[in-house]
Formats: structure tokens, sequence, C-alpha cells
């Protein structure tokens, strides 16, 4: 049942607190246990934030910055900043203190957040160079100079079930077009921009995207995916939308322990979760002669029963029934064994990938959106559903598309305009008021969305043909020992591709094959190594046209990451800094000196 609809966020922190719920959400304390967080509680420590956020001089459309894991103080503080009008900006963790610093001028912050002492350390070497008037720290004990978290929350726990009406007040007063957080876009394609959310833009989106899963109060999901991602935020306010249970793990290294103990109902990941649990069970198969030859005889039999899947009905063949025994099972025992919904959403999942996880008996529900668009735009559900699509568009948008193919969309959840950038605000909307989304998309005949590419990121070759990259990058991972792989050939006659390899995967075989290596140098550049790799690109260029093929590749001896900085929070690529990082790397390809031909 459709819960009632919400205009703002702060109707949404009504809903949670009105609930009643003695573990609406669960955190880890220092030794690993899981502790609860009531309803009750919930409130009480947002009054008491929002009051000492009051004391502290902030007010209505005053920034405040929220650099943190994701911990149970995160939603505590998105709450408490908005019940008073106030707009939270949330910052990566990783970020460095000189992208932090043009992110707190940009915003004008004048109180930042921070989990950490090291955080803290970030932020107070540039204090100076930003308009920030107070570091708050979560953690003990509080460095000099920073305002301890738990002082400000004082004696909240006891007040128990008591109200503040005043504090209400503030919070009902806040309506659907105030601000309520800025988003700096990750920056794949160019520097970061400021995306203005309103109450009312989140809230329209939350009123809808959630149609078709049956989610409700006996729901938990782990909040893993970085909250200064829209995606994960959006997450966690359906979660609360619906009465279900939030379980916030700070690190990702904990987040296979956290399922096991956990055990939740709803896993959203970005795809390269996904990819990288396939390549796990891939990489561990292969170290079994007998599991070796199991697992692509289960994948074939449940490559039979992809519907089936997707549709919710367990097959009822017997052949399938023993290979879910042997193998299936223990895919979906690593998720818990209770997950009953499972949404990838964040980046384009490809198709292989999604059938695939079919063929173990998990449908991957594929969602589609932006921050800009707060963020869904269209979403796959037990429902309705098409495999290899992003669903339908959401019924309170309106989309079309212009001439080269690129999706256009309206609605109530569509942002305004980016923070004092009023030239970028008008270059992305069109006369009638349709936000350019930048992806090439079209629907099929029954109303599903495809996805093909983004729009800046196609490649040109000489000969004039687009090439899109994100499909063939996709079937390259499909092989457990590719992590990530990055196509070049803009304004060349033809498309080559740098691999960064799977190197668990990759040293497995180098020693199954006794294959000495000193360094990752040393092996990714071994004649074995070429040879299985050109195997890999030979394969993925049999489905290519010839003008998309990949003529040279080349395999780096290095791990590409959020922290050496060639992928996003939510590890999609930086094509800008893989272009200047291996600018030499593409050269030698384009100049005949490649590491090897795939032809």
């Amino acid at each position: 049942m459709q819960p009632p609809p919400i205009s703002t966020l702060n109707d949404l922190f009504r809903r949670v607190v009105s609930s009643a719920n003695p573990r609406a959400i669960l955190w880890q304390d220092e030794a690993g246990n899981w502790l609860p967080l009531s309803s009750d509680q919930i409130y009480q420590r947002v009054r008491a934030l929002a009051r000492a956020f009051l004391n502290l001089g902030i007010r209505k459309g005053d920034r405040i910055a929220l650099i943190c894991e994701n911990r149970w103080e995160w939603p505590v503080t998105d709450f408490a900043t908005l019940a008073i009008g106030a707009v939270d900006v949330p910052i990566y963790p990783t970020l460095t203190a000189e992208q932090i610093t043009e992110l707190l001028r940009d915003s004008g912050c004048r109180i930042a957040i921070v989990s950490t002492n090291k955080q803290f350390d970030k932020l107070n070497s540039i204090r100076d160079k930003t308009p920030l008037e107070h570091i708050v720290v979560l953690d003990s004990p509080t460095p000099e100079g920073a305002v301890a978290f738990h002082s400000l929350l004082a004696d909240a726990d006891a007040r128990g079930t008591e109200r503040d009406p005043e504090f209400d007040a503030l919070a009902d007063s806040i309506g659907p077009d105030d601000l309520a957080t800025l988003i700096y876009t990750s920056g794949t394609t160019g520097e970061p921009k400021g995306v203005a959310l309103t109450h009312g833009n989140i809230a329209a989106n939350q009123c809808t995207a959630d149609r078709g899963f049956n989610i409700g109060p006996g729901d938990a999901c782990i909040s893993f995916l970085p909250l200064s991602h829209v995606t994960a935020r959006a997450l966690d306010y359906v979660m609360f939308y619906r009465g279900a249970q939030v379980a916030y793990c700070s690190k990702f290294d904990w987040l296979a322990q956290a399922m096991r103990q956990v055990r939740p109902t709803i896993i959203v990941g970005v795809p390269r979760v996904f990819e990288k649990i396939r390549q796990e069970v891939e990489r561990q198969a292969g170290l079994s002669s007998i599991k070796s030859r199991l697992l692509p005889v289960a994948i074939a039999i449940g490559s039979r029963f992809i519907e089936s899947v997707y549709d919710g009905r367990k097959p009822l063949s017997p052949v399938w029934r023993v290979a879910d025994l042997l193998v299936y099972s223990k895919v979906r025992k690593a998720f818990g064994g209770r997950v009953h919904t499972f949404v990838c959403g964040g980046a384009p999942l490809g198709i292989d990938t999604a059938r695939w996880f079919a063929s173990v008996g998990v449908a991957l529900y594929e969602g589609y959106g932006l921050t800009e668009t707060s963020p869904v735009i269209a979403i796959d559900s037990p429902a309705i559903h098409r495999i290899g699509s992003v669903g339908k568009p959401l019924v309170n948008l309106s989309v079309k598309f212009a001439e080269d193919g690129e999706l256009l969309v309206k609605g109530p959840s569509v942002f305004h305009g980016y923070w004092q950038q009023p030239a970028a605000t008008a270059e992305c909307f069109d006369a009638e008021g349709y936000f350019a989304t930048g992806d090439i998309a079209h629907l099929d005949p029954d109303g599903f969305l495809f996805i093909t590419d983004r729009k800046k990121e196609l490649l040109k070759t000489s000969g004039g043909k687009l090439v899109a990259p994100q499909p063939i990058e996709n079937r390259l991972k499909n092989s457990p020992l590719v992590a990530h792989a990055a196509l070049v050939g803009d304004r060349h006659k033809f498309v080559c591709v740098i691999i960064s390899p799977n190197f668990a995967a990759l040293e497995d075989r180098a020693r199954l094959h006794q294959i000495q290596f000193d360094s990752r140098a040393e092996l990714v550049a071994h004649p074995q190594v070429v040879t299985l790799y050109s195997e890999i690109v030979r394969e993925v260029n049999a489905t290519l046209a010839n003008f998309e093929s990949l003529k040279r590749f080349r395999i780096v001896a290095e791990e590409w990451t959020q922290e050496t900085g060639e992928l996003t929070p939510s590890l999609k690529l930086k094509r800008r800094v893989i272009d200047c990082r291996y600018a030499a790397v593409i050269d030698e390809l384009f100049s005949g000196e490649a590491h090897a031909r795939a032809e």
C-alpha cells in the first residue's frame, strides 16, 4: 500500500519519528555490535542538534557541510539541518583539502560536520581559506579547535517521548520550494557543479520512485553506498518513507560481514558492486577443478529461466532446483539469505551482468536518474520490468528526445538550476523547460527506456563514426580478469582500449600457470598474460561492428580506484583523468607502438 504523499523532507522526518519503531536505525559500535536507534531517539537527537545549530547562528538558507561516512549521525544531521530550513552540502570524505576548499567557498558553508580527527585536520589546514566558523567532530577525543558532536546532543535521549512544539512549528514552516541541499556532481566530464535541490524536488521523487516495490516495516537495507551520492541518500529516504529499517555500514570492507549479521531484505548497489561479486564468484570457482566445471553448467541451466526469475517465480524444473541447491543458493547466501529485491543504479549495468545474475536466481532491477532529477527518472520493478532496460519513466515525469537521441525530461523532481551558475543552468534547459540529461536513449514500443551512453563520452572516429564506449567496456568486464576498461580513440582512425586488471584473479592465474613475476609491471608485460588478454579482446571484437572494434590494447600495472583518482565515488570512470594520466600510453597506441594488437 502506498503511504500518504509528502511535500517536504520534513514531512518524511515526521513520518519516521511518529512510527514508534524501536529499531528504525541500526549502527555499529567500536566492538562491531549492532545497536538500535528508536524513532523517539531520532526525534530527540535531531531536535537537540537543530537547537544547537540555531544557537551557533545558523538560520534558514544557511549551508552546513557534511563530511562523513555512512553512520547514524549522517541522517540525524541531515534531518536537523532540514528541520530549521538550512541547506546541507554533502562532501565526499575522500576528497583532498584543496578540492574541499573550493566546494566550501562556492557553497559558503559556515559549519562543517566531520566524522574523524583526520577529517578535522584536513579542514583545519584550510580553514582560513573558507567561510567556516565551526568544525564539529563526531569521534572522540575532540581535537583542540573543534566542537564535540556529542556535546551538542546533551541529554537528548533522556527526553523520551516528549515533543517540542516550537521545534515542530519551525519544521512545519519549511515549504516545498525551500532549498534542501546542494549536491556537487562528481565531475566525470568537467568541474563539479552544485546541484540545488528543493524539498519539493526530492519529495516528489520519493512519492513515485518506489512504486512497484513491496517495501514495508518488515524490511531492512544496509546503507553502504556513499551518502554524499544522491542514489544512497534517496534509498535511505525511501526506506524511511516506507517505515523500514536502515543499517549503516561505514566501511565497504565490512559489508560482507554486515550482510550476514543484518540479513537485509533489499540491496541497492552500483554496477561495480555486482560486477565485483560476479568476478569473485568466478575467481573462487576457478580455484577448484570441480567448481570451475560446475559453475558454467549451472549458468547455462539458469539462463533458460531468466523470465521466471524476473517475474518472481521460482522455477519448478528439477534441473534448476538441483543447480539452485549446488550453486545459486550459495550466491544468494552471500547477501544474507533474506534479500527479496536487488536494485542497481548510479551507472549503466551491462546486459551480460544482468543475465548472469538472473541465471543464478537474482533479478537485478535497474534504475536510472541523475543528481539533477532527485534522482530517479525511470526504474524497473518486480511489477513492471524488462531486462536490459531501466524501466518505464516515472508517472509524474514527461520525456522527449532531441534530434541526436539525447533524453530530455521535465517534471516536479527536476532541479531548477546549478548553484550560482545561471549560464550553465540556461544551457541545460530547452525552450519548453525540458532538462537535457546528456544521455543518449530510446523508448521501445512498450514504453521501456533504454540508455545507450553518455553523449559527452561518445567517441567520434576520424571517419565520422560514433562509438559508445560503456557497452563495450561492460563486455570486457564480463571477464573476471578485467576490473576496468577505458576506450580511447576520439578523432582517431580506430578505437583502442586501456585495461586495468583484476589483479587478484590475474595473480591467481599466474600462479596456476607458474608465471614468474616480481612486480605488477612485470606481470602485465609477460607474453602469456598479453596473450590471455588478447583473447578477451578478440572475443569482444567478435560481437562488434568493424568501426567500433578494438584494434589495439594496453594492460596497465595500476589498479584504478577512487583513492587514486581514476574513479568517481560511484565507481564510474573519470575519463579526463585517465586521458591525462595515460597520455603517453594513448600516444603509443595510435602511433603503432602498442603493447599488443587485438587483430
